[in-house]
């Protein structure tokens, strides 16, 4: 499951870290990518990433992109099984928010999958360089392999969609984004080979804890994994 949290404030404007695990713990998700997690000021009952590694048994490998003196900011990649490999990735183009890429090998009971993670930024000429990196690294990687996350792209020919298409021949199709009255694919999940991808899902019921819709699907590996 790919899930962008708004840092836990959902659209009554409250900081609200409960009801997006809730949300989690309903889906029970064996591996799960979460960005815009938060911990700046925000003090223990809060904290993103120390919320989202306690509450989620296993193993989880963080990407902070903003670090301040009271925390940090960035995603994460969360894993019910061992993380026996993983290494963090730059994306960043020169004056933008920092952007990093989560590469991870997951021990998963159906054998090893590697996962890649991600945050992509919002105007198109970072996405340009962007999507260059992750095909890259996605054509260096064996499969099984998933690529997830919150991309930033509302079009359909944008650069990452070019690029990750013809690498990752399964790929989900739900728009997520804006919560309340989704319109737009930012949010997905590419895998290689076609048929590791399953059923896939989006959960209307996000829009009461983040603006955008979590997305999911199920793997076909053996031990049917949901990702």
């Amino acid at each position: 499951m790919t899930w962008n949290i708004h840092g836990g404030i959902g659209p009554d404007g409250v900081c609200d870290m409960g009801r997006t695990l809730a949300l989690i713990g309903r889906h029970k998700p064996d591996i799960l990518a979460v960005q815009e997690v938060e911990s700046r000021g925000r003090g223990l009952d809060h904290c993103g990433f120390a919320l989202l590694r306690d509450h989620i048994p296993g193993h989880s490998k963080p990407a902070e992109t903003i670090r301040a003196h009271d925390g940090a900011y960035g995603h994460m990649l969360l894993s019910r099984w061992p993380i026996e490999h993983s290494e963090v990735h730059d994306l960043s183009h020169p004056g933008r928010e920092p952007r990093l890429a989560i590469e991870a090998r997951i021990a998963t009971p159906g054998g090893d999958l590697h996962v890649v993670s991600t945050h992509l930024g919002l105007r198109q000429r970072e996405r340009q360089q962007q999507a260059a990196k992750l095909g890259a690294l996605v054509r260096r990687m064996p499969g099984p392999l998933v690529v997830m996350g919150d991309f930033n792209e509302w079009n359909w020919r944008g650069p990452v969609w070019r690029t990750l298409s013809q690498l990752m021949p399964g790929r989900t199709q739900h728009r997520s984004f804006p919560a309340r009255f989704p319109a737009l694919k930012l949010d997905r999940i590419f895998c290689k080979p076609a048929f590791l991808l399953g059923k896939t899902w989006r959960d209307p019921a996000g829009r009461f804890a983040s603006d955008h819709l979590p997305v999911g699907a199920e793997l076909h590996m053996p031990g049917k994994l949901h990702a």
